[in-house]
Protein backbone atom coordinates (compact mmCIF):
# COMPACT_ATOMS: atom_id res chain seq x y z
CA UNK A 1 0.00 0.00 0.00
CA UNK A 2 1.45 3.55 -0.77
CA UNK A 3 0.67 6.51 1.26
CA UNK A 4 -0.25 9.46 -0.93
CA UNK A 5 2.56 11.97 -0.55
CA UNK A 6 1.70 15.71 -0.25
CA UNK A 7 3.55 18.67 -0.52
CA UNK A 8 3.37 20.88 2.39
CA UNK A 9 3.64 23.64 0.70
CA UNK A 10 1.26 23.18 -2.12
CA UNK A 11 -1.30 21.87 0.96
CA UNK A 12 -1.02 25.22 3.12
CA UNK A 13 -1.42 26.91 -0.66
CA UNK A 14 -4.34 25.48 -1.59
CA UNK A 15 -5.84 25.88 2.08
CA UNK A 16 -4.96 29.85 2.04
CA UNK A 17 -6.98 29.95 -1.30
CA UNK A 18 -9.57 27.67 0.05
CA UNK A 19 -9.86 30.18 2.99
CA UNK A 20 -10.19 32.96 0.96
CA UNK A 21 -12.26 31.67 -1.24
CA UNK A 22 -14.76 31.34 1.72
CA UNK A 23 -13.81 34.91 2.66
CA UNK A 24 -15.01 35.68 -0.62
CA UNK A 25 -18.15 34.09 0.18
CA UNK A 26 -18.77 36.23 3.44
CA UNK A 27 -17.52 39.44 1.79
CA UNK A 28 -20.91 39.36 -0.26
CA UNK A 29 -23.77 41.15 1.62
CA UNK A 30 -26.04 41.75 -1.03
CA UNK A 31 -25.75 45.13 -2.40
CA UNK A 32 -23.66 46.98 0.50
CA UNK A 33 -20.27 48.88 0.53
CA UNK A 34 -18.49 46.17 1.24
CA UNK A 35 -19.66 44.13 -1.95
CA UNK A 36 -16.37 44.30 -3.79
CA UNK A 37 -14.30 44.33 -0.69
CA UNK A 38 -13.35 40.70 -1.35
CA UNK A 39 -10.02 39.22 -2.01
CA UNK A 40 -10.45 37.84 -5.02
CA UNK A 41 -7.47 39.95 -6.20
CA UNK A 42 -5.46 38.45 -3.68
CA UNK A 43 -6.22 35.40 -4.10
CA UNK A 44 -5.41 35.71 -8.30
CA UNK A 45 -2.09 37.19 -7.19
CA UNK A 46 -0.87 34.95 -4.22
CA UNK A 47 -1.77 31.98 -6.32
CA UNK A 48 0.16 33.36 -9.31
CA UNK A 49 3.28 34.54 -6.61
CA UNK A 50 3.52 31.15 -4.96
CA UNK A 51 2.07 27.91 -7.10
CA UNK A 52 4.95 26.53 -9.60
CA UNK A 53 4.03 24.91 -12.40
CA UNK A 54 2.34 26.23 -15.82
CA UNK A 55 -1.21 24.72 -14.18
CA UNK A 56 -1.48 24.84 -10.26
CA UNK A 57 -1.00 29.10 -10.34
CA UNK A 58 -4.21 29.07 -12.44
CA UNK A 59 -6.14 25.89 -11.49
CA UNK A 60 -6.75 26.15 -8.08
CA UNK A 61 -7.04 29.69 -8.01
CA UNK A 62 -9.69 29.58 -10.64
CA UNK A 63 -11.35 26.04 -9.55
CA UNK A 64 -12.24 27.91 -5.98
CA UNK A 65 -13.40 31.27 -7.72
CA UNK A 66 -15.59 28.93 -9.87
CA UNK A 67 -16.60 27.43 -6.79
CA UNK A 68 -17.53 30.60 -5.26
CA UNK A 69 -19.04 31.54 -8.13
CA UNK A 70 -21.52 28.77 -8.01
CA UNK A 71 -22.15 29.11 -4.62
CA UNK A 72 -23.09 33.30 -4.99
CA UNK A 73 -25.23 31.74 -8.33
CA UNK A 74 -27.55 29.65 -6.85
CA UNK A 75 -28.08 32.43 -3.42
CA UNK A 76 -27.28 36.11 -3.10
CA UNK A 77 -27.04 36.63 -7.14
CA UNK A 78 -29.85 34.22 -8.32
CA UNK A 79 -31.90 36.58 -10.26
CA UNK A 80 -29.12 37.77 -12.39
CA UNK A 81 -28.31 33.78 -13.17
CA UNK A 82 -27.83 33.27 -16.65
CA UNK A 83 -27.45 29.41 -16.84
CA UNK A 84 -24.91 27.92 -14.51
CA UNK A 85 -23.27 31.70 -13.91
CA UNK A 86 -23.98 35.16 -15.18
CA UNK A 87 -23.70 36.76 -18.05
CA UNK A 88 -20.26 37.71 -18.84
CA UNK A 89 -18.42 35.37 -16.34
CA UNK A 90 -15.32 34.60 -19.07
CA UNK A 91 -14.61 38.07 -18.87
CA UNK A 92 -14.63 37.98 -15.03
CA UNK A 93 -12.04 34.74 -15.50
CA UNK A 94 -10.24 35.98 -17.95
CA UNK A 95 -9.33 39.13 -15.90
CA UNK A 96 -8.47 36.78 -12.94
CA UNK A 97 -6.29 34.75 -15.29
CA UNK A 98 -4.57 38.07 -16.47
CA UNK A 99 -4.12 39.15 -12.92
CA UNK A 100 -2.65 35.55 -12.13
CA UNK A 101 -0.11 36.33 -14.91
CA UNK A 102 0.58 39.45 -12.85
CA UNK A 103 1.02 37.61 -9.56
CA UNK A 104 3.76 35.83 -11.17
CA UNK A 105 5.40 37.97 -13.33
CA UNK A 106 5.31 40.35 -10.67
CA UNK A 107 5.47 38.75 -7.82
CA UNK A 108 8.66 36.52 -8.12
CA UNK A 109 9.98 37.83 -4.41
CA UNK A 110 7.36 39.03 -2.50
CA UNK A 111 8.73 42.47 -1.56
CA UNK A 112 5.86 45.31 -0.55
CA UNK A 113 6.89 46.54 -3.72
CA UNK A 114 6.42 44.00 -5.59
CA UNK A 115 2.77 43.42 -3.60
CA UNK A 116 2.06 46.95 -4.17
CA UNK A 117 2.47 47.20 -7.93
CA UNK A 118 1.16 43.67 -8.04
CA UNK A 119 -2.17 44.90 -6.61
CA UNK A 120 -2.19 48.24 -8.62
CA UNK A 121 -1.94 46.17 -11.90
CA UNK A 122 -4.24 43.38 -11.00
CA UNK A 123 -6.98 46.62 -10.18
CA UNK A 124 -6.44 48.03 -12.91
CA UNK A 125 -6.72 44.56 -15.13
CA UNK A 126 -9.80 44.20 -12.97
CA UNK A 127 -11.43 47.52 -13.98
CA UNK A 128 -10.65 47.81 -17.86
CA UNK A 129 -11.33 43.36 -18.79
CA UNK A 130 -14.56 44.12 -16.65
CA UNK A 131 -16.05 47.43 -17.94
CA UNK A 132 -15.21 46.35 -21.68
CA UNK A 133 -16.40 42.97 -20.91
CA UNK A 134 -19.98 44.51 -19.70
CA UNK A 135 -20.00 46.57 -23.15
CA UNK A 136 -19.36 43.66 -25.08
CA UNK A 137 -21.82 41.19 -22.94
CA UNK A 138 -24.85 44.17 -23.41
CA UNK A 139 -23.80 44.60 -27.01
CA UNK A 140 -23.25 48.54 -26.57
CA UNK A 141 -19.80 48.33 -27.50
CA UNK A 142 -18.56 51.88 -28.42
CA UNK A 143 -15.45 54.50 -26.78
CA UNK A 144 -18.23 56.63 -24.97
CA UNK A 145 -19.90 54.08 -23.38
CA UNK A 146 -16.44 51.89 -22.33
CA UNK A 147 -15.08 55.30 -20.71
CA UNK A 148 -19.01 56.07 -19.04
CA UNK A 149 -18.93 52.52 -17.48
CA UNK A 150 -15.66 53.12 -16.37
CA UNK A 151 -16.01 55.93 -14.84
CA UNK A 152 -19.00 54.62 -13.21
CA UNK A 153 -16.75 52.02 -11.85
CA UNK A 154 -14.33 54.21 -9.98
CA UNK A 155 -16.10 53.61 -6.54
CA UNK A 156 -16.22 49.80 -6.92
CA UNK A 157 -12.46 50.22 -8.03
CA UNK A 158 -11.29 51.47 -5.35
CA UNK A 159 -13.22 48.44 -2.62
CA UNK A 160 -11.48 46.59 -4.99
CA UNK A 161 -8.25 48.20 -4.55
CA UNK A 162 -8.24 48.42 -0.76
CA UNK A 163 -9.55 44.57 -0.76
CA UNK A 164 -6.67 43.66 -2.91
CA UNK A 165 -4.41 45.30 -0.42
CA UNK A 166 -5.33 44.49 2.36
CA UNK A 167 -6.30 40.13 1.93
CA UNK A 168 -2.64 40.56 -0.27
CA UNK A 169 -0.82 42.13 2.95
CA UNK A 170 -2.34 38.73 4.94
CA UNK A 171 -2.07 36.62 2.52
CA UNK A 172 1.83 37.00 1.08
CA UNK A 173 2.54 38.46 4.97
CA UNK A 174 1.47 35.24 6.36
CA UNK A 175 2.69 32.92 4.32
CA UNK A 176 6.22 34.48 4.04
CA UNK A 177 6.08 34.39 7.82
CA UNK A 178 5.28 30.76 8.15
CA UNK A 179 7.79 30.04 5.50
CA UNK A 180 10.67 31.32 7.77
CA UNK A 181 9.58 29.60 10.49
CA UNK A 182 8.73 26.00 8.73
CA UNK A 183 11.81 25.37 6.30
CA UNK A 184 9.41 21.92 4.43
CA UNK A 185 7.43 25.41 3.39
CA UNK A 186 9.81 27.05 1.55
CA UNK A 187 10.16 26.38 -2.23
CA UNK A 188 12.13 23.86 -3.83
CA UNK A 189 15.18 23.84 -5.87
CA UNK A 190 14.47 21.24 -8.51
Amino acid sequence: MSVLKINPRNAILLLFILITAAMRLFAINGYGPLTVFTPIGAMALFGGAYFTGNVKPFAFPLLTLFISDLVLSFTVYAPFRVGLLYSGWYWTYGAFALMTIAGKLIVRDATIKNIAIAVIVSTLIHWLVSDIGGCLVDNKFSLPVYYTRLITAIPYEWRFLAGTAIYSAVLFGLFEWLQRRYTSLQPSLH
